[in-house]
């Protein structure tokens, strides 16, 4: 991981966010893990974040994004749940049987330039563990 800069700061802000659909259902797979994947990079994109790595699970979400630090990790939590859900939704709207698409909860580690790549290779083997 490469050091960031604005015109008055230096900055490695590395976040492991994984949250997970209401229900813990399997909803996230084919079309939809693609369309989620396509929302969550744009949202990155707006928020000036570098994605590091990312991973629609059928059950849940890794996102492992290098931020500013003018957004907090509860904000940029927030953010990409709340705004992802609104775009998720209104494109399937049968996602919406039962309420909310994502549980109000999630996880958030920040991690340092050594413990960086070994969250993005966990990501990244996520499918493989998932096939055993």
């Amino acid at each position: 991981m490469e050091l960031k800069s604005t015109r008055h700061v230096k900055y490695l802000c590395n976040y492991h966010f994984v949250w997970i659909p209401k229900y813990r259902r399997d909803v996230l797979r084919g079309d939809i893990s693609e369309y989620t994947k396509q929302v969550l990079k744009s949202i990155a994109e707006e928020l000036g974040c570098e994605i590091i790595a990312l991973e629609v699970m059928p059950d849940h979400v890794h996102l492992f994004v290098n931020c500013p630090p003018r957004y907090s990790p509860s904000y940029l939590a927030n953010y990409f749940k709340g705004k992802s859900a609104r775009l998720i939704l209104k494109r399937y709207p049968d996602l919406k049987t039962r309420g909310k698409l994502w549980t109000r909860s999630y996880f958030v580690a920040t991690a340092g330039n050594v413990s960086s790549e070994i969250i993005k290779k966990y990501i990244e083997s996520q499918w493989e563990n998932e096939e055993e």
